[in-house]
């Protein structure tokens, strides 16, 4: 555990940076003879009480309402600067800290039945208690925020609207993305929870386990009854307007989750994919400063909840941002994102480099390459957080020069360089043959790599296995990028990644065969 806290401390001090500090719980003066900000505590059926803030327009109600409900190991008062807005266009505004942080009673449970009460016990007491019109609500929040508004979607008919940034859909994807345990992200979680909450003995025994590598399959049912994808039915019958933003590289919860949820909903809905890592596209809002997604969110809040005419109903539901010089793309559905897939096969590995193909044809049987297994190579996807964070910051992304990848350890595949620019959209597919083994790990990385041989990560994905695998397929998160004429597509295949706590396989040889290929959405 000590290796694994020294590992995620770089996460750890961006997370508290991108957080900043936590807003004094008084209104900005220019608002002050508007809006009342007021600490409040909001008792719960099973005896909590929990700890919020109410920030109301001076005029008298009914009002629009939203509850924000606070992220991970954070108080609730880190949404005062966005509540502030809300309350000046109108609204009441209540935000609460979870319960098992801060001042909050209880234990965290991570979303479980408890957490669900705890909404509908706030939306009581909000109505009671304050001019918010019962008709007219809406609940959101960021990370831990917007997987339990989410969650209470498909549970409370009277949330007529979430907005859920940077949250999760599936919840099992995120402690076992590729069915590969997330060790920095369950190491995050953990530290986070036992520094600034009170973990249940419930919560307590998940984790543990996840990192002993045991029950798996009670830790999947406990993470699929904390997933919003298990109650889609019911969300869909209750017909919330659902606004949905995750950045391109989030490490805790892969967007991949998000696209596919989003694609299940029949309500009203929109997507808005940003670069970044976890909470950074949305952090700048948070701390008071124009933010394209706050101002989206309260858009659709605006249409959904107080019943304004924003247009938004008539705009494309998926939206698409790159850095901030590139223009925002809107699609009518996530199936326009890209108009068709390139398929590459992957080639014979020549002797002379240790190095494949990726070719434009066909993929061919006929060849086979063995690595061995269990060693890194310098090929990975960084540190939680900080690594997509800081490349969305600075623009400069994970860099590798190729030619340092030991071939001993890892595949590689490189295309010729291409004759135009590409613009990749959506979601790539690896489909990789291996000889059948009892259990194992890859991690593959897909670069543009320029004429020096230095590559740019794009985007990665790790795959387990555990009951022997000839066939993988593996779907990297979605993205929105421009290979530019004249760089090369790479393609490298490895078995350690210290994002990830498992490798192999643990025969210590892996075998690729043919016939394998890489699919690349472009438009």
């Amino acid at each position: 555990m000590r290796r694994l806290v020294s590992m995620l401390a770089p996460a750890i001090a961006l997370l508290a940076a991108l957080v900043g500090p936590v807003p004094s719980a008084r209104a900005p003066a220019a608002a002050a003879a508007v809006i009342e900000p007021r600490p409040v505590d909001i008792p719960v059926r099973d005896g909590v009480t929990l700890k919020g803030t109410a920030l109301e327009p001076a005029d008298a109600g009914p009002h629009p309402a939203v509850v924000l409900i606070s992220p991970w190991g954070t108080p609730d008062t880190i949404y005062l600067a966005q509540s502030a807005v809300l309350a000046r266009r109108g609204y009441v505004v209540l935000s609460y800290t979870t319960r098992g942080f801060g001042a909050s009673g209880g234990t965290v449970s991570l979303a479980g039945p408890t957490d669900l009460a705890d909404v509908s016990d706030v939306l009581d007491w909000m109505v009671a208690h304050t001019g918010a019109d019962p008709q007219r609500i809406g609940v959101g929040g960021v990370s831990y925020g917007a997987g339990i508004s989410l969650l209470a979607a498909g549970h409370d008919p009277r949330i007529k609207a979430v907005i859920a940034m940077s949250g999760w859909t599936d919840l099992t994807e995120t402690f076992y993305r590729g069915q590969t345990r997330a060790f920095q992200v369950l190491g995050s979680v953990r530290f986070f929870v036992e520094a600034t909450g009170r973990p249940s003995p419930d919560l307590v025994e998940i984790l543990t386990d996840f990192f002993a590598d045991r029950d798996r399959r009670r830790i999947l049912e406990w993470t699929r009854v904390r997933s919003a994808v298990a109650y889609l039915d019911r969300i869909n019958a209750h017909r919330p307007a659902i606004f949905l933003a995750q950045a391109y590289g989030d490490t805790f919860f892969p967007p991949n989750q998000i696209v596919d949820f989003f694609d299940g909903l029949t309500g009203p809905k929109r997507l808005e994919l940003s670069p970044g890592d976890h909470g950074t596209p949305e952090s700048s809002g948070l701390l008071g400063m124009p933010n394209p997604l706050w101002t989206d969110a309260g858009n659709w809040l605006d249409q959904y909840v107080a019943g304004l005419p924003t247009g938004v109903e008539g705009e494309n539901p998926v939206l698409l941002r790159g850095l901030p010089s590139d223009p925002v793309e809107t699609y009518p559905d996530w199936a326009h994102v890209s108009t068709h897939s390139d398929r590459y096969a992957l080639g014979r590995v020549r002797t002379r480099d240790g190095t494949g193909d990726l070719a434009l044809r066909a993929p061919r049987a006929g060849w086979r390459r063995t690595i061995e297994t269990g060693v890194p190579t310098t090929a990975d996807a960084g540190f939680v957080v900080l690594t997509n964070s800081s490349a969305a910051l600075t623009g400069i992304p994970v860099l590798l020069w190729l030619p340092t990848v030991d071939r001993r350890y890892a595949g590689v595949w490189t295309s010729t360089p291409l004759d135009r620019a590409a613009a990749m959209r959506g979601i790539a597919h690896l489909r990789l043959e291996t000889r059948r083994q009892r259990a194992g790990t890859v991690i593959a990385y897909l670069y543009d790599v320029n004429s020096l041989g230095i590559g740019r990560l794009i985007a990665h994905q790790p795959r387990t296995w555990r009951r022997g695998a000839r066939t993988l397929d593996l779907a990297f998160p979605p993205v929105s990028y421009d290979l530019p004429e004249g760089s090369r597509l790479a393609l490298v295949v490895d078995t350690v990644d210290p994002l990830y706590g498992d490798q192999g396989p643990r025969e210590g040889r892996l075998q690729f065969t043919a016939p394998s290929w890489l699919d690349i959405p472009v438009r």
